[in-house]
């Protein structure tokens, strides 16, 4: 495997999985690693990664900086707005092309149902566009979006940022609870997951199964959002239950002004949308390629939260 892999941004809770798994598979010698902040990832370094600076918010870091790279995996923007975020992935997607990376993987989401190709939520707006761009650019690279299923310990962005240890016993949200729900999945069982599948890739490229494809990685079962709140209920030691309000009456929640500010904007209105989203089945999809890639079960969402209290 000759092909060096790189990793951009290379922080975060999902890239940091995926750096940590790739690690047990890889020498460090065989990564690239492109950071906001590369001194954070001195450690790493001193393993014999390379680390390089770049950062989407700045275009200028990324000419050139994936040079050398063979297999990106390029993280998504951490942010549910949809223009600067879709700018963003274009800029990264095509200094990538410049360098000459030959395949690109992509953590996309795990709206839009089974592998849909639109969604209600507009939490997926920018995934959407971005899998289309790298459907579309003829014959540069070969790529893999990987629908990323929702995260277990992201569970408070769809509870009204409900605190496990200072709980409200009320959770007020658009949506009544009832199913369909939420395919929930262990962040870290996804990074290891996506990592196995860079590697299987660097080893075989013509054989990957995914070439040019989108794939959805999701958890075992599905939670409806009252089930997901029972279970909440269960780690925090006190009842808990969810009282359906508007879209207005959310949106005018006192948390949500700092919670969902993205670049001075209020997108607490945008992110309601989710709720639609998982109304109508969008997240409710439950895949059995998270398992194929771990070699077993993953983790339930009851373990994954009472271990999150323990």
């Amino acid at each position: 495997m000759s092909a060096k892999i790189g990793v951009f941004p290379a922080s975060g809770g999902l890239a940091t999985s995926i750096i940590t798994h790739l690690l047990k598979l890889i020498p460090p010698t065989q990564l690239v690693l492109i950071a906001r902040y590369p001194e954070k990832l001195t450690d790493l370094s001193r393993t014999g990664a390379t680390v390089r600076r770049g950062d989407y918010d700045e275009p200028e870091t990324l000419n050139r900086v994936f040079d050398e790279v063979g297999i990106l995996m390029l993280v998504s923007y951490a942010s549910f707005e949809i223009d600067h975020r879709i700018s963003a992935h274009k800029l990264a997607i095509d200094q990538a092309r410049r360098s000459g990376v030959k395949h690109i993987f992509y953590s996309s989401l795990a709206f839009g149902g089974d592998l849909g190709e639109s969604s209600v939520a507009h939490v997926m707006g920018a995934h959407l566009a971005t899998e289309k761009y790298l459907a579309e650019l003829p014959g540069y690279f070969t790529y893999t979006s990987i629908r990323e299923g929702i995260y277990s310990e992201s569970f408070p962005i769809y509870t009204a940022w409900l605190d496990l240890k200072n709980p409200s016993p009320e959770i007020k949200i658009p949506h009544d609870g009832s199913g369909p729900g939420v395919a929930w999945a262990k962040k870290d069982e996804l990074g290891e997951a996506t990592a196995k599948m860079i590697v299987s890739y660097a080893k075989n490229p013509q054989g990957f199964p995914y070439l040019d494809r989108v794939v959805l990685l999701s958890g075992p079962k599905e939670w409806s959002l009252k089930d997901t709140v029972d279970v909440l209920s269960q780690a925090a030691g006190r009842p808990l239950h969810i009282r359906e309000i508007s879209v207005e009456e959310y949106a005018k929640l006192p948390q949500h002004g700092t919670k969902h500010t993205y670049h001075g904007k209020d997108l607490s209105r945008e992110w309601t949308t989710a709720f639609e989203g998982i109304r109508q089945g969008e997240t409710a999809v439950v895949s059995p390629v998270l398992k194929e890639w771990l070699g077993r079960e993953p983790e339930d969402f009851q373990t994954t939260i009472k271990n999150l209290v323990l």
